[in-house]
This record gives structure tokens, C-alpha cells and sequence, in this order.
């Protein structure tokens, strides 16, 4: 098996054609995984540690969070969690319940006074310091892609839900403004992006559905949320980068908008309630899918289960290139460690072209 990282077959999937093997696609592996591959601790400032790892499991491109906010849970280290901390311990010195600053359990901008209020300065300094640094440890071939988005989730967090669906209604022009200015934040980001060439690519990341389909209605997200995205993509474009979106959930009624706005990858087609021969069927010729090894498979499933999902993906969605093997939506620290070997592995010895599995 091939491992040897060639970002040349990722643009080959990308681009529908095949190469030697399927590749690998994530956009994010924990590090606790990453450590018991390797066989050391790998942590968040090991950036010479993560490029191994990445190099090593078979995956052409590492992923490198350039965003006010990381890939999953709302953590101390997010950017954005640090300006609101900053922002609550000016207002009300001697805080310490970091619920107060936690997005995930408090809302900030519920009126137009807040949103004049906001430190928009301090959370618009996004750190490039890992995208700089990374590029001297990259081995030949390998590639970053850069991670940002979150244009809806964290407008709808900064509002709260509630507040924000209503205020979506009521007030539609207020709920614009806060999108523009998350939105303005990503957007400019992407000239110091483009500037690095070796940075492949952009990766959203955008939870815009539930299991049953949209957050909000297709015509909000068209018109709000895929208007920016919109230009994103035709930025990648220009500049010769790929333009990739991780969201869960049911996207089936927003396929074609996505395409639309010139995504050229999908990832991870929810597999609790998207399925991918399906998808492959209906959009798998204008757009790359990234997926779908169910989480819960990864959880509690015996590796031979693992091995067979593999298997059938790669049948089903692999011939004729548009396709990277991956979880459903990443791998966390609850995954069984033998079931991402078993995942792994599996595509690395049965996905090569072409594919010839019975």
C-alpha cells in the first residue's frame, strides 16, 4: 500500500478522476488518536508531531484551523472564546464561572447596541502563526488545507437561537448585519490564505441541518449564509484553490444550492440520515463526497463491521474518482483506536484502482 502523501491524488478525486487508490479525507483527527498511532503524545502546539502523524496515516494534506472558531466543541483555546472572555472580564472584572463566556451556554448580541458593542477588532485578528509554521515540516507532496466557515453557527451563536429565529423574522436586516460582520471576519482572511502557497485549499466548516433536514428555511440560507459562501468559492477559484464544506445532517434539499455556490467538496454525508449510494447517484458527478463510516460504528462495532462498511463504500462510491474515504463526520477521542486502524487500513488495502472488490 501506497501511504506515501501526493496531494496530486486528493485533486485527482476532487476533480472526478482516478489515481492509484481512494484517498483518505478528515478534518479532524484528536489527538489522542494521533498519539497512540505515533506511539507519543501528540498535543495541540506539536506541529511537527501532527505533520507525521498525517504523513504517516496515509492522508495527502493536513488540516489547520484559521477560523474564530476550531472544528467541534467550543473550547478555551477557540479564538472567539478568548475575545469573549476578554470582552466579560472588562464589563464584570472578577468573573470566573467561564460559563459566562462560553458560547455554547451564553448568547451576546440580542439587540443593535450589542452589536456596536462587540469587539469585532479583537476577534477579527485571526492567528496565521500555524499555517506559517507548518509549511517547513510538510514532506514532499504534502499539502495544508486551511479551516474557517462557521458564517451560520457562529451567528446564530453570538445571538442565541431563539433570539436569532425570531429576530429572523422581526428584524431580518439586524440578523444580516451580524452575518456580515462574522462573514466579513472569514471572507478577508482568505487574501493572507491565498498568499501561502502551500495551502491547497479552504474547508468550512458549517452545521446548516438537523438529521430531518435544514436549521432554517433554504431560502434564509440561500439568501444569508450561501450568498457569502458563494464568494468564497469563487476566491478559491481564482486563485487556484479547492473549496471544501464539512456539515451534518440531512442536506438532500440543498445539494444543489451547495454545488451552486461552487463547492467542490461535500463532506461527511451524514450517515445517520444520508446515504451515500444514493447521493453518489444524484450529485456524485458535480460534486466530491468525504465520508461516511458511521461514528457510531466507530464507537462500538466490531472491526469486521468496520472492514465491511469500508468495503461497501468503496463499491458504492468510489469508481470513476469524486470520493474520499472518512468518518461520518470526524474522529474523536471516543472512537475505538482499532476501528480508525480498521478503517483506515481496510481502504488503504482494498481502494485501489480500480476497484475491484466482490
Amino acid at each position: 500500500m501506497n501511504v506515501k502523501p501526493d496531494f496530486n491524488r486528493f485533486l485527482a478525486a476532487v476533480n472526478h478522476r482516478e489515481t492509484d487508490r481512494v484517498p483518505l479525507g478528515e478534518i479532524l483527527i484528536d489527538y489522542s488518536i494521533q498519539s497512540k498511532f505515533l506511539g507519543r503524545p501528540v498535543t495541540a502546539d506539536d506541529l511537527a508531531a501532527q505533520v507525521e502523524f498525517w504523513a504517516k496515516a496515509g492522508y495527502d494534506f493536513i488540516p489547520i484551523t484559521v477560523s474564530m472558531m476550531s472544528p467541534g466543541k467550543v473550547t478555551e483555546e477557540s479564538k472567539i472564546t478568548r475575545v469573549l472572555k476578554e470582552m466579560v472580564l472588562r464589563e464584570k472584572p472578577g468573573t470566573t464561572d467561564p460559563k459566562a463566556w462560553n458560547l455554547e451556554m451564553t448568547s451576546f448580541i440580542h439587540e443593535r447596541p450589542d452589536l456596536d458593542k462587540f469587539p469585532w477588532e479583537a476577534a477579527a485578528d485571526i492567528d496565521f502563526s500555524k499555517l506559517h509554521a507548518v509549511k517547513a515540516l510538510l514532506p514532499e507532496g504534502m499539502k495544508v488545507i486551511a479551516i474557517s466557515g462557521k458564517i451560520f453557527t457562529l451567528t446564530w451563536m453570538l445571538m442565541g437561537f431563539n433570539n436569532f429565529a425570531l429576530k429572523l423574522v422581526l428584524d431580518e436586516s439586524f440578523v444580516a448585519e451580524v452575518f456580515e460582520r462574522v462573514a466579513t471576519i472569514q471572507f478577508k482572511a482568505l487574501e493572507t490564505i491565498f498568499g501561502m502557497d502551500h495551502v491547497a485549499g479552504v474547508w468550512v466548516v458549517d452545521d446548516i441541518a438537523f438529521g430531518t433536514g435544514p436549521m432554517i428555511s433554504p431560502a434564509a440560507l440561500k439568501k444569508h449564509v450561501f450568498s457569502w459562501y458563494k464568494k468564497v468559492g469563487d476566491r478559491c477559484h481564482e486563485n487556484n484553490r479547492i473549496f471544501l464544506m464539512h456539515s451534518d445532517g440531512d442536506l438532500s434539499v440543498l445539494m444543489d444550492d451547495l454545488i451552486a455556490m461552487e463547492l467542490d467538496v461535500i463532506q461527511p454525508v451524514d450517515p445517520s440520515c444520508m446515504d451515500m449510494a444514493r447521493v453518489k447517484k444524484q450529485w456524485g458527478d458535480r460534486i466530491c463526497l468525504i465520508g461516511n463510516v458511521s461514528n457510531e460504528l466507530l464507537r462500538s462495532a466490531p472491526t469486521s463491521q468496520i472492514e465491511a462498511r469500508v468495503k461497501e463504500l468503496l463499491r458504492e462510491a468510489a469508481p470513476g474518482g469524486g470520493f474520499a474515504l472518512g468518518s461520518g463526520n470526524s474522529v474523536p477521542n471516543w472512537a475505538k483506536y482499532e476501528n480508525y486502524l480498521a478503517m483506515r487500513e481496510t481502504c488503504l488495502k482494498h481502494g485501489s484502482y480500480p476497484i475491484s472488490i466482490k
